[in-house]
């Protein structure tokens, strides 16, 4: 009889010490998912999503200080796309100077007025030229603000019986404003000029 206790007693010690490494071992199993979900979460609120033809496209969330430099040059870059890329449309010209005109100040509606007042669009227009861009540097001073910039790019005339490419070279200044759905960078580009705009190459169309 005293045997059987014994061994009821040392039965009972046993399943209770397995129940209590089951359950620390649940505990501690418990704590590593909430762990690791937490981990998870925090790493995904620094992901954005956007939706782009029916693709869902995985961006990192980042400071402004970080993207500077390259929200920087895009501008730059988008200013000089939209203000040199023409056709011979009055509409499509219009549409393009008016999306350049949002990321500039006075500087750029003034090289507008002269352009226009030349007659340039008026010749772009009567003589079928499509006029495209390729922006081959853009170099960004952050160490001075307003940020000065230097733009390096080579435009492309073609004509029915010719075409031209030229060099182009303009520089200015980038003051930080409020973003907007025509300025999603948030720039400004001020005191803005044309250094060069020459010629460097002619070819005959057959």
């Amino acid at each position: 009889m005293f045997q059987k206790a014994k061994n009821i007693d040392t039965a009972f010690k046993q399943v209770r010490l397995v129940a209590i490494l089951v359950i620390i071992g649940c505990v501690l199993l418990c704590m590593a998912i909430s762990y690791q979900c937490l981990s998870m979460v925090s790493g995904m609120q620094d992901k954005i999503y956007v939706l782009a033809n029916d693709k869902a496209l995985e961006a990192y969330a980042s400071t402004r200080k970080e993207n500077i430099p390259v929200e920087a040059r895009d501008h730059v870059k988008t200013f000089h796309h939209a203000f040199f890329s023409l056709e011979p449309d009055e509409k499509v010209i219009r549409e393009n100077i008016n999306k350049a005109l949002y990321l500039a100040d006075f500087s750029a509606k003034r090289e507008y007025d002269n352009m226009l007042e030349k007659g340039y669009f008026t010749q772009i227009i009567a003589g079928n030229v499509s006029q495209t861009i390729q922006v081959d540097s853009v170099k960004v001073n952050l160490r001075d603000y307003p940020y000065p910039f230097r733009c390096y790019a080579t435009q492309q005339l073609v004509r029915p019986t010719s075409t031209v490419t030229r060099s182009l070279v303009t520089q200015g200044f980038l003051r930080n404003i409020s973003r907007s759905d025509h300025n999603s960078h948030g720039f400004l580009i001020e005191q803005w000029r044309i250094l060069e705009n020459k010629d460097i190459h002619v070819r005959n169309r057959q």
